[in-house]
């Protein structure tokens, strides 16, 4: 049989729906409140087929460049041939979801200003700066007993017992 090289091609898995959650998508994502310049995750609803994106763009985030009646433009960066593209595709509302990537940027930016602030309040110097986590401490362990007397185990000789 030839080999095919149809647009979803060797999606089997990836445009499957897992156990038990088969069927059309909640009317929420329909309500899905969307603007320019949002990180997004194109995550493509395999029940519709409309508007879906090619299975290369399946799982990645962009940012929103456009917002339309039922359809979202967005902006994904593309590896071809050695090079990073930035790619700009249509693609409908039920393929996206809010993307968490910046969740931890911006908390970490809230919880800079607020230190800041008590910083600018007390009159010190505050270090923002990110700083990888040192070693544990080393500390002694406690001898099982209680009694804090270290026993000493040796092997007994060989001996046959034929």
């Amino acid at each position: 049989m030839p080999h095919s090289f149809g647009t979803r091609a060797r999606t089997r898995h990836m445009f499957a729906k897992k156990f038990r959650q088969h069927g059309l998508p909640h009317l929420s994502q329909y309500f899905l409140p969307v603007k320019v310049g949002d990180y997004v995750d194109i995550f493509a609803n395999p029940t519709i087929h409309k508007g879906m994106p090619h299975k290369h763009y399946h799982g990645r985030t962009g940012i929103v460049f456009n917002v339309t009646k039922s359809a979202v433009g967005v902006r994904v960066n593309k590896y071809v041939n050695g090079r990073i593209i930035e790619k700009r595709i249509h693609v409908r509302i039920e393929h996206i979801r809010p993307s968490k990537c910046q969740k931890e940027i911006i908390a970490r930016v809230k919880a800079n200003e607020a230190a800041k602030k008590a910083a600018r309040e007390g009159g010190e110097k505050v270090d923002l700066k990110r700083h990888p986590i040192k070693p544990k401490e080393g500390y002694f362990l406690a001898a099982p007993g209680g009694d804090g007397t270290v026993t000493t185990i040796q092997p007994l000789p060989f001996s046959d017992l034929v």
